[in-house]
């Protein structure tokens, strides 16, 4: 006869882990900004950082390549920096997710948007 209060304990339980998830999801979401990485290219010659969102924030370029016969060069050492640095931005975003979802005793390999 009381058998669906079970059901109901358990579905607040769901929806009580649901709001966790959520608030922590937007923690997660918030950190992001204030992560940074760095990406390079030409042996640390161009260097560009970015937060694990993937907003570029700066970039350091030494000047010894500034020669203008060289521009193209120049620029797809900007180019490369700038893609490190985002690839390194969204697995340090993969990590803190895993992170986040391994502390909730989800699989650590899934996939939750951001």
């Amino acid at each position: 006869m009381f058998k669906g209060l079970g059901q109901m304990g358990d579905m607040a339980k769901m929806m009580k882990a649901a709001q966790e998830m959520q608030q922590k999801m937007a923690a997660l979401q918030e950190e992001m900004h204030n992560l940074m990485v760095t990406g390079e290219s030409g042996a640390g010659l161009v260097k560009a950082t970015c937060t694990a969102k993937g907003e570029l924030k700066s970039l350091d370029i030494d000047p010894s390549i500034f020669n203008s016969d060289d521009k193209e060069v120049v620029e797809d050492l900007i180019l490369a920096a700038i893609k490190d640095a985002q690839s390194k931005a969204t697995e340090r975003a993969q990590e803190e997710m895993s992170k986040l979802t391994e502390g909730m005793g989800l699989p650590k390999d899934m996939k939750l948007p951001f």
